[in-house]
């Protein structure tokens, strides 16, 4: 504070120091909390122990922890429709195992949706004001965040956490009045779908928060599909866990029909299994017709409508397993039919679950096959895309009348660039992307595959970098000319995989050839190379001095004429004599014209010898008395002599063609004068 009363303070802001504000008249406590009651995400470092970030990793992974959570969570609930077990004595029962582990689970259940709440009151949130590409500012105040939460979403999170089922089942239900069982299916119908509603409810916002955050619920398309496939297999048990609860209820409303005529003798509390061993009960189940009554089978029976099959197959009676998986079949087969195969009664309860079946079997079974259909497609869609390229292809040879060995040559490229690339296009992919991550990218594909290359092998980073982002890719097939002798050359091609035949007949000289084989490492095109590193080069592109054809499939590196100007402008910084030798040794024109100028070389050298040989045995010194006849070894030296002279005037000839090849240019690796 200065002596008008004035408060300076200083804070960060995105990471960087901010000018001196100046506050007058305010207190230092209430500015500081507005001054840290938002920050970006990029910049909550300092209270992000306290506060946790919508869209940081820890957010992410909860969510998707959490989601899992919530479909077991949804799978376990109906469980509880199971509890009610049919005996042979005609009574129901519950199942204490049963309840016993349900109660276990669900409590492991209900913990993720309390530690949801905790979350949620300690996760910021963007101020809707303050958006910018969906990021914008972080409001991290903890009352705000409590009390935004408490307006928007926090009833919804706390119903569904209550432990309402394993309250009501062990503590509440038995110690009411009138049937046990009874209160128990009631409680059970009504609580479960009350609490299942709300749970169910949850799945959406959460996964849409994932979408927010990544994009999309699962990475893969086939983790799609079958999160789909879980969602509709979830419903088909959720409907056969209803109707087993539902034909235990049709059956106990045929046993208190029969009750209702057999009156005073029976009582509703005899179906309970507690009272089993009651002496009335006992004496009354002895003279009773209800089992016979009460069978689907008999045509003067109780109408059970959809619920015959449970007591005819003694579904109601059956262990946990074997009705469970019935139950569950029987849902998955009439959502899938949409209900068509349910013959109902005129029971108006029934006729509604009917419905309801009928009309969610509808929904989800289109949702279902739309969303698959959408997954599995993407899977394929490339390859529905090249097989139609190559319908094409084909209709087009067909139209051209192109003959049988073209039609295959095009057939193996288009089959080779498929392996290689499976259809994706690389350049339209990289195009998109930013310039730095494009060079990380070609760098990491490129780098040690250049490297290989001797010429390149000893540059500096900077240069490699430029190399890499201006290469682009080239595949070529058995038996394809990539260059022909004469031709202008547009490109330089650096070989990753595959091996080519190079060859040269000095322009379609006679009697001359020269062939050599290029493999990975090596490169060819270098003539372009030449004219790139020309400080003035012509506009005309150089032509090929030798002529480059595949010998198997080859995958390469091409770099256009215009790119390799950009990187020649770099190669004249270097004075390297080893950069200078290597493209020397490594250049096919270069090995060439050397082999040739040493043939030549030792060719000379040799006539040269022999020349001398013959000169030194003719000029061999005579006795001074002795006559001088022409003795045969003059006579045969002279023939010597000339039978040399013929070959020398012969080798000359072939010397000629060996001299007669033109030294290829050398590139100007030195900087410009000028």
């Amino acid at each position: 504070m200065n002596g008008d009363g004035v408060i300076k303070f200083k804070y960060k802001f995105d990471g960087k120091q901010v000018p001196e504000k100046e506050v007058s008249g305010k207190p230092v406590k209430s500015l500081k909390a507005k001054v840290l009651s938002r920050v970006f995400s990029e910049d909550y470092e300092r209270v992000k122990k306290k506060i946790l970030d919508p869209r940081g990793p820890a957010i992410r992974r909860w969510n998707k922890i959490f989601l899992v959570a919530c479909l077991v969570s949804l799978f376990v609930d109906p469980l509880f429709f199971y509890l009610p077990v049919v005996r042979h004595e005609v009574c129901i029962d519950i199942g204490i195992p049963l309840e016993v582990i349900l109660t276990i689970i669900r409590t492991l259940g209900d913990a993720f949706y309390i530690i949801q709440i905790y979350i949620r009151f300690r996760t910021a949130y963007v101020a809707p004001s303050s958006r910018v590409f969906g990021r914008g500012e972080l409001v991290i105040d903890p009352s705000k965040i409590a009390s935004r939460y408490l307006k928007k979403g926090f009833w919804i999170d706390f119903v569904a956490a209550l432990p309402l089922p394993q309250v009501l089942i062990w503590f509440i239900i038995p110690n009411l009045r009138g049937s046990t069982m009874r209160n128990t299916k009631n409680v059970l119908r009504f609580i479960i779908i009350f609490q299942y509603l709300p749970r169910l409810f949850l799945i959406f916002p959460l996964s849409q928060q994932i979408i927010n955050a990544t994009g999309v619920v699962t990475e893969t398309a086939w983790a799609g599909a079958a999160y789909n496939l879980v969602l509709f297999m979830l419903a088909s048990h959720v409907l056969g866990a209803c109707w087993y609860l539902l034909s235990i209820e049709r059956q106990e409303a045929c046993w208190r029909s029969v009750c209702n005529s057999e009156k005073p003798s029976c009582q509703y509390g005899y179906f309970d299994c507690h009272k089993v061993e009651d002496p009335n009960r006992e004496s009354w189940f002895k003279f009773s017709n209800i089992t016979s009554l009460c069978d689907p089978n008999n045509v003067s029976s109780y109408k059970f409508g959809i619920y015959a099959d449970a007591i005819t197959f003694d579904v109601t009676t059956a262990p946990f397993f074997n009705k469970y998986f019935y139950c569950l079949w029987w849902g998955l087969k009439n959502l899938s039919s949409v209900g068509q195969n349910l013959a109902t009664s005129t029971y108006v309860g029934e006729i509604i679950f009917a419905i309801i079946i009928a009309t969610l079997g509808l929904v989800l079974f289109a949702l279902l096959i739309g969303n698959m259909q959408t997954y599995l497609q993407s899977t394929t869609i490339r390859l529905e895309e090249w097989r139609i390229k190559r319908t094409d292809t084909e209709q087009w040879m067909h139209h051209r009348q192109l003959p049988p060995e073209l039609r295959q040559s095009v057939r193996k490229y288009d089959q080779y660039k498929w392996v290689a690339t499976r259809g994706v296009d690389e350049e339209v992919l990289l195009k998109g992307l930013p310039t730095d991550l494009r060079r990380d990218i070609k760098r990491h594909i490129c780098l040690d595959l250049v490297r290989r290359v001797p010429l390149f092998d000893q540059m500096d980073e900077r240069m490699l970098d430029a190399i890499c982002e201006r290469l682009k890719p080239a595949l070529c097939t058995e038996g394809t000319f990539l260059v022909r002798e004469g031709d202008p050359v547009n490109e330089m091609l650096f070989i990753i995989r595959g091996h080519l035949d190079s060859y040269t007949t000095n322009g379609g000289r006679t009697g001359f050839f020269n062939s050599c084989r290029i493999g990975p490492g090596d490169f060819c095109g270098e003539e372009l190379l030449t004219w790139a590193l020309d400080p003035r080069p012509s506009v005309i592109l150089p032509s090929s001095t030798r002529t480059v054809k595949s010998i198997s499939e080859v995958e390469a590196f091409a770099l256009r004429a215009d790119d390799l100007k950009f990187v020649a402008s770099q190669f004249r910084r270097l004075h390297s004599k080893q950069l200078r030798h290597k493209f020397r040794f490594y250049s096919h024109q270069w090995r060439t014209w050397a082999a040739c100028f040493i043939q030549a070389a030792w060719r000379r050298y040799k006539k040269r010898k022999e020349a001398a040989e013959l000169r030194a045995k003719e000029n061999i010194p005579a006795e001074p008395d002795s006559p001088q006849p022409p003795s045969g070894l003059s006579i045969y030296a002279a023939r010597l002599s000339a039978s040399t002279r013929r070959a020398n005037k012969h080798s000359r000839s072939d010397s000629g063609v060996v001299t007669t090849l033109q030294k290829p240019a050398e590139p100007d690796f030195s900087v410009d004068e000028e």
